[in-house]
Formats: C-alpha cells, structure tokens, sequence
C-alpha cells in the first residue's frame, strides 16, 4: 500500500507524554473550529484540565497515541494526533480518533500518523478499527477507506457517520517513509 500521498513538510511521529500537555493545549487552540468540531462532534473551544491529563496519560497498551510534531522549530509544536483507545468487551477493536493541524490538512501527515497508529495496534493485538465522523467528513472517510485491509462495516445516524474495518498485518502492512523527511520514533 504505497500510494499515500507524499508529505511535503518534515515531521516527527512519537507517542504521546505527559510533557506534552501544554504543547497538545496550544495545539488544540491553534485549531479551527471547524477542524475542532469535526474531531469532538461537538464545540470544543478548549481543552480542560481533565481533558489534557486524559489525553497524555495513556497506558501504552489499551490507550495509545500518537502525535506529530514539526523537528525543525523550537517548541517543536504538535501538528497531529492519532489515538487509539481499546474496547473492553471487544479487546481486538479499538476507537480511532485523529486530527491534524489545519495547514498541514491533505499533505500526508494524517496518512502517516494513521498508518503508524494500526501498526502500533496491531502489535498489541488491535485487529479492527472502529471510528466515529461526521458523515460529511469525506476526507478522514477516504483516510480511513485507504487503511483498511478489508470490507467496511458503516452505519450512519443522522449526521454521525460509524465506520469499523481490519488493519492491515503482517505482509499487508502500509509501508513507512524513508529518508530526510522520514519518521522519527
């Protein structure tokens, strides 16, 4: 599977930490709001206390996230996250959720942080990705259609669009970038 579109922008893509609590809070400032909108499915003009120590204390195993950052500045400032969160009556199936900065929208970055993502699932025994969008959202549709490695299941109520589909093992794996603009882990 190697026609993700090429990322223009050098990128870092690491897990999540506890340090980045102020960098995802500025992150998520610097969001438009309908970039905001679409990743909550609901108004989110800010990040609570509760919401920033949810969102970087993650276990590692049933929790995971992933965020992309831009090396090459200062702060270097988090531009992407992709989170998985495992269902306990379901452990093969987790919640995908992922939202990218909006000047680096349909450059690749959200396809390199959701591919990383399902191979960090997938090495934790996540089979299947379950992902809640707006129905309109077409791009993080296509984003999703492009990973999965199988038929998806869709269900769609009112406005909210339910999308579940396999990863991609083994050989089926998506291939990860080499070179300068690569990742680093």
């Amino acid at each position: 599977m190697n026609d993700r579109p090429q990322r223009d922008t050098p990128i870092r893509i690491r897990p999540i930490g506890p340090d980045d609590s102020e960098r995802l809070r500025e992150s998520h400032e610097r969001l438009s709001p309908e970039t905001r909108y679409r990743r909550f499915l609901a108004v989110k003009p800010h990040l609570t206390s509760a919401d920033v120590r949810y969102f970087v204390d993650i276990d590692g195993h049933d929790h995971v996230a992933l965020v992309a950052t831009l090396p090459d500045c200062d702060e270097e400032p988090i531009v992407g996250v992709a989170r998985f969160i495992r269902i306990p009556e379901e452990p093969e199936v987790a919640e995908v959720a992922i939202v990218v900065a909006d000047a680096l929208q349909g450059r690749g970055v959200g396809t390199e942080l959701i591919a990383r993502l399902a191979e960090e699932a997938v090495g934790r025994g996540v089979r299947r990705f379950r992902a809640t969008m707006l129905a309109d959202n077409l791009p993080v549709h296509r984003l999703f259609e492009s990973l999965a490695a199988g038929p998806v299941d869709r269900r769609r109520v009112g406005e909210i669009s339910e999308m579940e589909f396999p990863l991609p093992v083994g050989d089926r794996a998506p291939a990860t970038a080499e070179g300068p603009a690569a990742l680093a882990a």
